[in-house]
């Protein structure tokens, strides 16, 4: 079967170095907080183009961090999209805030800067308080950072970037990661950028920020760890992983531009057969993910089955929009509230994708899919 995400090419491409690093790691013994962590921080922002990057355990832990930095609190409303992993939710839950949904745009999959504002409105004339936005960069795709961070201007609220499925895209010249005044992202080992366990960072231009995330990582520290000046978590990136990264990123801008021939390849051949992915001007995707959309009245089961019977993997991002998640239940959303989630999540399905996948692959995928719809 072809592997969906294929992390053995690539560790077998620098294998060497990855256990070369890694063993200067058990040769200093620094497992927490080692050198390799400051020195993937320096390396991180030089790549994002901002001042500050803060390693951090994962993608929801950086998230989770960021919010608090914010002083996101019970009672205040941050606006999010529903068609994401429940990471993006879930810290603003955790936090006692209320997370706010806005249905998104039907071609990028990405919130929707109009219903945003619609919403923000709405949401003015309830007893919660407008307070943040958090976007998404779907599938590796940066949202519109122009209007969004413009919106967020006018009403008083905090743009937050989530970037876990974005990082190595790009808006209009600038990477994801440095498109709003602080960003997140995820070393998740399937991410286009990820580490061998949990990982995540958060990016910003802000120094006095930058030190509150710091306590905040290590438990609200002050001028050490038992000094506690705040509450805090504990999370930190481990150095055996940080160690990892840097490796990998060595090799990352090479990886980006294979990942975006392997896009364009099945893009090629998909275009008169499936919805494939829409990429606006202007925009590069990281191509965490390729995902294309089924007509309405075909069963996706069956077309699964179908590549499934041929040795070709797919998944379903996502499955149920997070408004009908029975972790928000609470929220007394309905189906029907958001009907593009809704409609998106019923077609979706995305392809095996990574910067290793073969031209005869991409051809045989496109092939079997060809010959589901004779």
């Amino acid at each position: 079967m072809l592997p969906f995400i294929d992390l053995k090419s690539q560790q077998q491409r620098i294998k060497d170095d990855i256990l070369a690093a890694i063993n200067n790691v058990l040769e200093h013994g620094q497992y927490i907080m080692g050198r390799e962590v400051f020195k993937l921080e320096e390396e991180l922002s030089k790549f994002i183009g901002v001042k500050h990057a803060v390693s951090c355990s994962s993608g929801t832990d950086a998230l989770l961090m960021a919010l608090m930095a914010l002083g996101i609190e019970r009672g205040d409303a941050v606006f999010t999209t529903p068609f994401t992993f429940i990471a993006t939710a879930e810290v603003i839950s955790l936090l006692g805030a209320v997370p706010v949904f806005v249905d998104i745009d039907p071609d990028t999959f990405n919130i929707d800067p109009i219903k945003l504002e619609e919403t923000i409105n709405r949401t003015k004339k309830c007893l919660f308080k407008p307070k943040a936005v958090i976007t998404v960069d779907l599938f590796g795709l940066p949202c519109d950072y122009d209007i969004i961070n413009e919106i967020g201007k006018k009403y008083g609220l905090y743009v937050i970037e989530d970037a876990a499925q974005g990082f190595g895209g790009q808006y209009k010249g600038k990477y994801a990661g440095s498109l709003s005044p602080i960003a997140c992202t995820s070393f998740f080992p399937a991410k286009p950028l990820g580490c061998y366990g949990d990982g995540g960072a958060i990016f910003l231009d802000d120094t006095p920020l930058h030190q509150k995330l710091l306590s905040i990582r290590i438990h609200g520290q002050g001028r050490d760890k038992y000094e506690n000046v705040r509450i805090g978590i504990n999370g930190r990136l481990d150095t055996v992983q940080a160690a990892i990264l840097l490796e990998k990123l060595k090799i990352f801008s090479e990886e980006l531009k294979l990942r975006d021939e392997v896009a364009n390849k099945y893009s090629l051949r998909l275009k008169n057969i499936v919805k494939i992915p829409v990429i606006p001007d202007g925009y590069k995707s990281a191509w965490a993910q390729y995902s294309v959309l089924l007509e309405k009245g075909i069963l996706r089961d069956k077309f699964q089955n179908h590549l499934k019977e041929k040795g070709i993997p797919t998944a379903i991002y996502y499955p149920i929009p997070l408004h009908l998640q029975k972790a928000f239940s609470y929220l007394s959303y309905k189906e029907g509230d958001f009907p593009l989630s809704e409609d998106i999540s019923g077609k979706i399905v995305s392809l095996p994708m990574h910067p290793y996948l073969k031209d005869e692959d991409i051809d045989f995928v496109c092939g079997v899919i060809k010959k589901f719809f004779i």
